[in-house]
């Protein structure tokens, strides 16, 4: 079950990231509170710590392109629920290259 509890890492970590970086596109595009930057810089913190919670046997270098998969997929998830901007076909396909390449970058069997 390693690979779940990677994979459920990388989302909650994808998620801090895309609250703090959509926390002040709200204030600085959409007018919204200063005070949106507080939650956002706690938001990213909590990012860079989950970053670091993934197995020591997983470089950082490789931990952050994987990581790059479930971001996409996360942010492509964030478009629909939260911005209300159904994806197209291509953002679909996409997102699934993007995760059947994490899993190769992460799972893949390693001699060292």
């Amino acid at each position: 079950m390693p690979e779940l509890k990677t994979t459920g890492l990388f989302i909650i970590t994808a998620l801090a990231e895309i609250i703090g970086c959509y926390l002040p596109y709200l204030w600085l595009r959409e007018g919204k509170s200063i005070l949106l930057l507080l939650p956002a810089a706690l938001s990213l913190a909590l990012f860079a710590w989950l970053l670091s919670l993934h197995p020591s046997a997983a470089s950082a270098g490789r931990v952050y392109a994987a990581y790059g998969g479930v971001y996409i997929v996360m942010a492509i998830l964030w478009l629909w629920a939260i911005e209300g901007i159904r994806p197209s076909t291509w953002d679909l396909i996409g997102s699934a290259v993007a995760l059947f390449g994490m899993a190769i970058i992460m799972f893949a069997p390693r001699s060292t």
